[in-house]
């Protein structure tokens, strides 16, 4: 690798966290001084603003014809999102699961991975493809929008006033703050579009400098790169006994990456982005079946706990391996797959079918 694709990973990664940040500081704020109430804007535009550099990043690489590192970013980040980022703050602190969470916000997100695995079946994502998968954003967000204000009227207030405070939405604005907040905005979309080109540039090299596939980079280096904003704020939540938010974060990210970020950037691509034969074999049931493994586990007490935690992090590593072992033709990688589908999956797939039958049955009683 040389010194230049190190340092457009770096910068490119560096750029895209600072822009996201920037982005949602002055959005927020800007909505703010239009009358927007503060949980409104923590449903839209912070929501959006975590996945903006997955979104910035797609988008740039679906444009450049690297259709490969669009669809592993999205994969691979729903993957490092539940594996390694909740894998890694359970491992802080045991994370409390919300009834709402398991009810309905899991349930979406194992239903928008099936439905883009669906769409991509033919082998492509078309931009009608691309259109109905942003339709689902939308409806996503004005369902939170109604769910949330009529939360809100039965008196839960808190957390309004928590975002508030959080994002410096109270009291009287600044003189020249639209100004200030509008520049901010331009600079945020500014700084992640240079991140994302910086990013997607450096990934190309480094997949042709390792021998590596343009999916496997995206599927690793970018798709965890980009997860940054999501493993900080999880982690951060964990810290501050917020944990019920660390894993509602997570939760709303995915579902955000495939309807958003993957409906964007094949609605923008010039033509349809082609999805790799490896991506619909292995890299989409591991996505679904890492969605679907958040059902018992999060089932389990209502919480995930510190050895549930280690489980996820095994798996994102044990994940990370094979993909690099296939990509560099190592002859041991099949050998390793089967012994993870055939017996790794299916014994930790029993014993949490066993854990959470008992935990449904203590509960019933």
């Amino acid at each position: 690798m040389t010194l230049m694709t190190s340092v457009y990973l770096i910068a490119g990664l560096v750029l895209l966290v600072a822009g996201a940040e920037v982005l949602v500081r002055g959005a927020a704020k800007l909505a703010a001084q239009f009358g927007i109430p503060p949980l409104i804007i923590g449903l839209t535009v912070v929501a959006f603003g975590t996945s903006a550099p997955e979104t910035a990043v797609s988008v740039q690489a679906s444009l450049n014809g690297s259709g490969d590192i669009a669809i592993g970013n999205v994969l691979g980040s729903n993957i490092a999102n539940v594996l390694l980022i909740l894998g890694l703050t359970a491992l802080i602190a045991p994370l409390v699961v919300s009834r709402q969470l398991i009810r309905l916000d899991v349930p979406l997100m194992i239903g928008a991975s099936l439905v883009t695995y669906a769409l991509a079946w033919d082998g492509s994502l078309s931009r009608l493809d691309g259109a109905l998968l942003f339709a689902g954003v939308l409806g996503y967000t004005a369902f939170l929008i109604v769910s949330s204000r009529r939360a809100a009227a039965a008196g839960g207030g808190d957390t309004e006033d928590e975002f508030a405070k959080e994002y410096g939405l109270e009291g009287q604005p600044k003189p020249y703050a639209t100004l200030i907040n509008a520049a901010l905005v331009i600079v945020g979309l500014a700084l992640l579009v240079g991140g994302s080109h910086f990013l997607v540039e450096g990934a190309v090299s480094l997949a042709r400098a390792l021998g590596l596939s343009e999916l496997v980079i995206g599927l690793t280096v970018i798709a965890v790169g980009t997860s940054l904003p999501e493993l900080a704020t999880s982690i951060l939540a964990a810290i501050r006994g917020e944990r019920d938010i660390a894993v509602g974060n997570i939760v709303g990210s995915n579902i955000f990456n495939l309807f958003c970020v993957l409906g964007l950037a094949s609605l923008v691509s010039p033509q349809a982005i082609a999805v790799a034969a490896n991506a619909l074999a292995f890299d989409f049931p591991v996505m679904i079946a890492v969605a679907l493994a958040c059902l018992p586990i999060f089932f389990t007490g209502y919480a995930i706990n510190r050895w549930e935690g280690l489980l996820f992090l095994a798996y994102y590593v044990a994940y990370t391996v094979y993909l690099v072992m296939v990509s560099t033709g190592r002859p041991s990688a099949d050998a390793f797959g089967d012994a993870m589908i055939g017996y790794a999956l299916p014994l930790t797939a029993v014993t949490l079918a066993i854990i959470a039958g008992r935990a449904w049955k203590a509960q019933r009683h």
